[in-house]
């Protein structure tokens, strides 16, 4: 996606000089209020949710290690491997659906990145250094004790929350019961996990106190992947041209025609990852908004209409959108959108709807019917039985065929949580009663008097004359 302005030459490169140090002026504005109120809505969220329990599992937990997840209190265990990978496959059609539609509203506005670096550790820095351009002198000017005390105290502090940062990010992984037997048992019991909080605290610190915006412009494969995510009718932040060109100062008693952009440079001064969204759209762009908010205060200020930067697709932007692509643009938002709210309520259903328990029943290998003295005939299968939650289970077998018998080789009625049972059984049929050589049949597990899982199989014998 291409948005030709004033000197936009390989505007979708990013550049390989040297690192400039991006001094970004403080926001404000009705949309950084909006974007405040998201982010910490969801800090808030991200605090709290490992300390959540439901039925006493944790509300959010990703037990990479073990292999153990928690979504919404529902444990899954390497055998929901299948609910995993298809919820995989939704999310990365939900990004590509969302993306290629609303642009890259995410990086600016839910990413744990920017959220942490801007309505945090960059709020931090304006409390003890100042506003942008007194970062900036501090940073150039000579080496003081105020300086190295306010240097100190700025990464003190970064240190700390990263530390924080740490135990949550933690919390996430093992658990805040396992987390919490680290922080209060003797270091010497848990040196991987004391070790892992100073690791994870140091990667936290470097990333917020130097690496900062190079995490989204060129570590984060998703912000890599917007070039081929948006196209020309993809909405993103990016300055109306049409409007804003030729540029320039407001002179007074001059004819010349300017557009309404009086190249204040405010919209690069707010800026975090320090571009020039009148350049066109740019990869390094995460859609803050910043620089809606600082352009929207100019044109209040000239009495100029806001949003000359905005919300625009490609030919918004270059002011050439007709009716009849403006009607497109909207039909196909709509419909990305109902996709999305489509596969996200199947997946939102498969995780609700999954069992407590799972029952693999299987005919033994090799084995056929069996006539019995008694008049009966008998089938004889396998089952295993796979405990999802965190508490023991004791269960019993029904049949769901009033004509069939449960006979159970090595009776096993108790589940251990997380745990497994393997058993061997006979199903017992009147030969009188069969009435067809295969016969489809259901087994329930009950427990507490629920049936918690349904197996199906089928029951073989010849049938009666």
């Amino acid at each position: 996606m291409e948005v030709a302005a004033k000197g936009s030459e390989n505007i979708n490169q990013p550049e390989k000089s040297k690192r400039k140090w991006v001094y970004a002026k403080k926001p404000a504005g009705k949309l950084y209020n909006y974007r405040q109120v998201v982010g910490y809505s969801l800090l808030l969220f991200l605090f709290v949710a490992p300390f959540v329990k439901i039925n006493d599992n944790p509300f959010l937990m990703f037990n990479i290690i073990e292999r153990k997840f928690s979504i919404f209190g529902n444990i899954f265990l390497p055998q929901d491997m299948h609910i995993f990978l298809f919820g995989m496959l939704i999310i990365m059609v939900c990004i590509v659906l969302f993306t290629a539609v609303y642009g890259r509203v995410w990086c600016g506005w839910t990413c744990p990145q920017t959220i942490f670096m801007e309505l945090i550790f960059r709020r931090i820095e304006y409390l003890i250094e100042g506003d942008w351009n007194k970062q900036k002198k501090l940073n150039e000017g000579p080496d003081t004790d105020a300086k190295a005390w306010r240097k100190i105290l700025k990464h003190a502090v970064f240190i700390l929350i990263s530390f924080l940062i740490s135990n949550l990010f933690l919390a996430y992984i093992i658990g805040v019961d396992a987390l919490l037997k680290i922080i209060t048992e003797p270091v010497d019991q848990h040196l991987g996990g004391f070790a892992s909080i100073w690791a994870f605290t140091f990667v936290f610190y470097f990333v917020f106190a130097y690496v900062r915006e190079i995490v989204c412009t060129r570590i984060c494969p998703y912000g890599r992947l917007q070039g081929v995510l948006l196209d020309e009718n993809s909405v993103t932040v990016a300055y109306h041209v049409s409007r804003g060109e030729p540029r320039g100062k407001i002179r007074k008693n001059s004819d010349e025609f300017r557009g309404d952009c009086i190249d204040c440079n405010l919209c690069v001064h707010v800026c975090p990852t320090g571009i020039d969204i009148r350049k066109g759209t740019q990869l390094e762009c995460v859609s803050c908004t910043a620089c809606i908010d600082a352009c929207d205060a100019v044109m209040d200020k000239i009495n100029k209409p806001k949003r000359l930067i905005g919300f625009y697709t490609q030919a918004e932007a270059e002011g050439k959108e007709t009716v009849v692509e403006g009607k497109k643009r909207n039909t196909r938002a709509i419909v990305y959108s109902c996709i999305l709210l489509v596969l996200m309520g199947i997946f939102g259903a498969m995780i609700f709807s999954r069992t407590d328990v799972d029952g693999r029943l299987l005919r033994a290998k090799g084995s056929t019917y069996q006539f019995r003295d008694d008049g009966t005939v008998t089938n004889l299968y396998s089952l295993e039985l796979i405990n999802k939650t965190t508490k023991d289970i004791d269960y019993v077998l029904e049949s769901d065929d009033k004509n069939i018998q449960i006979q159970i080789v090595n009776p096993i009625s108790h589940l251990p949580r997380e745990g497994n049972a393997k058993l061997s059984l006979f199903l017992i049929a009147k030969k009188s009663s069969i009435k067809e050589y295969k016969s489809n049949i259901k087994l329930n597990v009950v427990a507490e008097g629920k049936v918690i899982e349904t197996m199906k199989t089928t029951f073989i014998a010849p049938p009666s004359k």
